[in-house]
């Protein structure tokens, strides 16, 4: 499959607490996803995976900005365009959905009406056609009753509903490309299951190339074809779902897996990884996952180490790669 979305070498940074210093926050990164597949990125909260995305649309909040880096969409430069250019691509061929619908969805707007706008922010099209299209999206994401929902406020809907409203919004524009913010964190395991469903579905459908970035890899096992794990900025381990999830390399992933629920026995104590993902600004130097590592070497704290490739399109950054 050829890219639609080839990012490599991106340098998110804010500033540090010293003057005139910035801190990496998205440290050369390298992404790739292809045409109709799905790629998850993962990791704890603070691994740099939502400021990834936004670094992507280049709507990285000020004071940040992105200092290097390319990000091509089916060949073509991101960076650098002028923001007319940009506005055009976003919704129109790159969109996103947001993990909190509650809040992405104006309170005081019906819900038809919101995903009429974004139709017409993209189309000439008179008002008859937008709400056409408007209930064909509705029906195409499952809501019950749609034309009834049209005319409903976000706080006449649940949970599951509202977050279905914001995928119709980011379908308006006919993507390319979605990128999927944690879009399941605010929805129970029965709803979870349902807006998972509905983006494989969607995915399967229209083509539609999916970045989902979450840190559960219960979701992942359900939509991902790739899987690209994140640390302090960078991507440590990366992969075909089957050998990312079922024979992890690198010890980061591996204690990731051991510290997901369904691992645990009944009665037995949740495994996890000691300490805590790293501020931007206190990177250690070397491996940034060696302070918490078990099977840390002297080299590990020292030297950084580089992407090894492995079998079947894989990738680990680890002096000391695990036998899974």
């Amino acid at each position: 499959m050829s890219d639609l979305l080839a990012v490599e070498g991106l340098v998110t940074t804010f500033p540090g607490r010293a003057p005139e210093t910035r801190i990496p926050v998205v440290d050369r990164v390298d992404l790739r996803v292809a045409r109709g597949e799905a790629l998850a990125l993962v990791g704890e909260s603070g691994c740099g995976k939502s400021m990834t995305a936004l670094s992507i649309l280049s709507l990285v909040p000020k004071p940040g900005r992105v200092e290097a880096g390319s990000v091509r969409l089916a060949g073509a430069e991101l960076r650098g365009l002028p923001a007319t250019a940009l506005r055009r691509i976003r919704g129109a061929r790159i969109a996103m959905i947001f993990q909190e619908p509650a809040t992405s969805l104006n309170p005081v707007q019906r819900v038809g009406a919101q995903v009429m706008e974004a139709i017409a922010l993209h189309e000439r099209v008179s008002g008859a056609e937008a709400r056409r299209r408007a209930l064909a999206l509705f029906e195409a994401v499952g809501i019950p009753d749609p034309e009834a929902r049209l005319r409903a406020y976000p706080h006449q809907l649940s949970g599951g509903l509202k977050q279905r409203v914001m995928i119709s919004i980011a379908l308006a524009g006919r993507p390319e490309l979605l990128i999927a913010d944690e879009p399941t964190t605010a929805l129970d395991v029965t709803v979870q299951a349902q807006i998972l469903a509905l983006l494989r579905a969607l995915a399967a459908d229209t083509g539609v190339a999916i970045l989902l970035i979450t840190h559960d890899l219960g979701v992942v096992n359900e939509i991902a074809d790739r899987v690209a794990v994140m640390y302090a900025g960078r991507v440590v381990e990366e992969g075909p779902r089957a050998s990312v999830l079922g024979a992890p390399r690198h010890p980061y992933t591996q204690g990731l897996l051991r510290s997901m629920p369904s691992r645990a026995r009944p009665g037995e104590r949740l495994a996890e990884i000691p300490g805590a993902v790293p501020a931007a600004d206190a990177w250690p130097p070397g491996c940034r996952f060696a302070p918490r590592c078990a099977i840390a070497m002297d080299v590990c704290r020292v030297r950084e180490p580089e992407a090894t490739p492995l079998a079947a399109d894989a990738a680990a950054r680890c002096h000391a790669l695990v036998t899974p």
